[in-house]
């Protein structure tokens, strides 16, 4: 899976535990990209082929960034004061959700070692 970390994930560690998996990994701090505005990021991770895994809630809007426009979106939901175990946690839960599943055009919340996996609402049927 291609995967861009946000820079709230910056951790050398996080990006390891990522790359060791299989995973091709690029940061937003190695790209200079830092403090880039939310939309123009996003943007960026569609051009690229990227999954965008962060702990920025706000791309958690389905509204704002509808999941199909993109190829994945995972947003980390961590305790306020995250402990090396929090994060090992969470970053393993990602690896084994990415081993089973596909998260191109969803949206996947991680929160206390399980994944919440949205996807776009389907058209109802009208025909009778």
């Amino acid at each position: 899976m291609n995967i861009k970390l946000d820079e709230n994930l910056g951790s050398l560690r996080v990006a390891t535990w990522l790359r060791q998996a299989g995973h091709d990994v690029a940061t937003v701090r190695e790209q200079s990209l830092t403090s880039v505005p939310d939309e123009q990021l996003i943007d960026i991770c569609r051009r690229e082929g990227r999954c965008l895994v962060t702990v920025d809630r706000g791309f958690g809007n389905r509204m704002r960034f509808n999941p199909p426009d993109y190829a994945g979106i995972v947003v980390i939901r961590l305790p306020s004061r995250p402990t090396f175990e929090d994060w090992r946690e969470a970053i393993e839960t990602l690896i084994s959700g990415l081993e089973v599943a596909e998260v191109e055009g969803k949206l996947w919340i991680i929160q206390s070692g399980r994944i919440q996996e949205y996807r776009p609402n389907e058209p109802e049927d009208t025909e009778q």
